[in-house]
């Protein structure tokens, strides 16, 4: 979701200083790269102009230092894209968030014998930034890195399940929800009603919606910087829905304590 900027000089920190100039430079450019991420990776300056209330003449400078520093592009359209240099910031920020998260999620995988997944928002869909393997031989097509559609998996259910109904058409509008199995939802109204159904019992299932024959609980992880959920996943015949009444409770827990992680970060 995208809020105006307004004018934050003489803004308190919350500790009784106020926001000197080159602090608000910061806040203003980092402003502008969340809201080229929201639009998809590129917009104009008019589109900058509209989502962030800031003058052209303001968004043109900061603009043109962030593609001088590599962290923005001007496309040959004169629309701006994110750089190359935030490929860079976010590998390793996933990687150091995988990292905190691994050995809970290696709880996960010890106590449910499954394989533990962490995915966060990506935009429009989900990326995969941690897992603790099965010790059974047949895998998952999960893996670190991987994006994935949200109304198809459980960690995606989960994200949106955290947005309100008029930000979950919106991505639906732009992203669209085309089908990975027979099962997957492919209509908004559907897509809702599972919703609802979520955000009322606590968790989200996919029942081979993105893989046939693939099973999924997943939940969100509470108090995290960036919307983020948990997930164990396997084969239908050993992920059953018994098997998820116990696995639910241990997710619960676990992501409680990621989170607890997360936020101290």
């Amino acid at each position: 979701m995208l809020f105006p900027l307004a004018d934050r000089s003489g803004v308190s920190d919350g500790e009784g200083h106020v926001a000197e100039p080159g602090v608000q430079s910061v806040e203003r450019a980092l402003d502008l790269l969340e809201i080229l991420a929201e639009l998809g990776g590129d917009a104009g300056l008019s589109e900058l102009s509209e989502q962030s209330g800031l003058p052209l003449p303001t968004i043109h400078r900061l603009m043109r230092t962030l593609v001088a520093r590599g962290y923005a592009r001007r496309l040959p359209s004169r629309r701006y894209a994110l750089g190359a240099r935030m490929i860079r910031l976010g590998e390793s920020a996933g990687r150091q968030l995988g990292a905190g998260a691994r050995r809970h999620l290696a709880r996960v995988a010890r106590e449910l014998g499954e394989t533990a997944n962490l995915a966060m928002l990506d935009g429009e869909m989900a990326v995969y930034v941690a897992q603790a393997a099965s010790s059974h031989s047949m895998r998952m097509f999960t893996e670190v890195g991987r994006r994935v559609h949200l109304h198809s998996t459980g960690v995606g259910k989960a994200l949106l399940g955290e947005l309100p109904d008029a930000a979950v058409r919106d991505i639906a509008d732009r992203a669209g929800l085309s089908p990975a199995t027979d099962r997957t939802i492919t209509d908004v109204d559907g897509l809702l009603a599972a919703l609802a159904e979520i955000r009322e019992r606590g968790y989200a299932v996919d029942d081979g919606e993105q893989e046939i024959g693939v099973r999924c609980f997943a939940v969100i992880v509470p108090g995290a910087p960036v919307p983020t959920a948990l997930s164990v996943s396997g084969p239908a015949a050993r992920v059953s829905f018994e098997f998820g009444e116990r696995a639910v409770p241990v997710l619960h827990e676990v992501a409680r304590d990621v989170g607890a992680e997360l936020s101290e970060g």
